[in-house]
């Protein structure tokens, strides 16, 4: 595996499982818990009304997720892995949110990730001839807000209270009470809430 590959999260070394020629990138049983969890969510809450987050979130604490009593996803949210998910108090998911948490993606009390918006944890060593599967956690601090359809890359930490604008795309870490936007995301302008 490449350097800083370590923590592997499940992923599985190019060179021994042949990922590059269509072999897999994880584990039997990894692969497993994927398809169970797709087929559970699918049938029994991607469907379901806005008001039944307590019930997407016992399918969710079921396979592994930590969330906060109040934790709120939406049904046409994906979430990939639920293990690396999670989610501290008054945090929401929005609709057609894509969490693609191939490594742990936290999110902080009072944090919201809007409608559209994509957390991805993963991505591919370009350098490696291998193309070797890659992973980096995301953190999301306590009252930040990722935007609609805004993008996080691997391994970005979201500092407390920042906001990365709709559609802004993030591949470094946003400071804290900071307002992002663009592609790629740049400061606007610092963030303070009103009384």
């Amino acid at each position: 595996m490449t350097e800083g590959a370590s923590e592997n999260f499940g992923i599985l070394d190019a060179a021994r499982s042949g990922s590059r020629e269509g072999g897999p990138s994880f584990s039997v049983r990894h692969r497993a818990l994927r398809l169970t969890w797709g087929i559970t969510w699918a049938l029994l809450a991607a469907w379901t009304p806005a008001p039944l987050h307590r019930w997407r979130a016992f399918l969710l604490r079921l396979f592994g997720a930590r969330l906060a009593r109040n934790a709120r996803v939406h049904g046409s949210a994906r979430i990939w892995y639920p293990p690396h998910l999670v989610m501290e108090e008054n945090t929401l998911i929005g609709r057609g949110a894509i969490i693609y948490c191939i490594a742990p993606v936290r999110i902080g009390c009072g944090a919201v990730i809007s409608q559209g918006a994509h957390l991805c944890t993963g991505s591919h060593d370009i350098d490696d001839a291998l193309f070797q599967l890659i992973a980096r956690p995301i953190t999301v601090g306590a009252d930040a807000w990722v935007a609609a359809e805004a993008f996080v890359g691997p391994g970005v930490s979201i500092g407390e209270g920042a906001v990365l604008g709709a559609r802004g795309v993030a591949f470094g870490d946003l400071a804290a009470w900071t307002v992002y936007a663009g592609n790629p995301a740049r400061p606007i302008r610092a963030r303070a809430i009103n009384p």
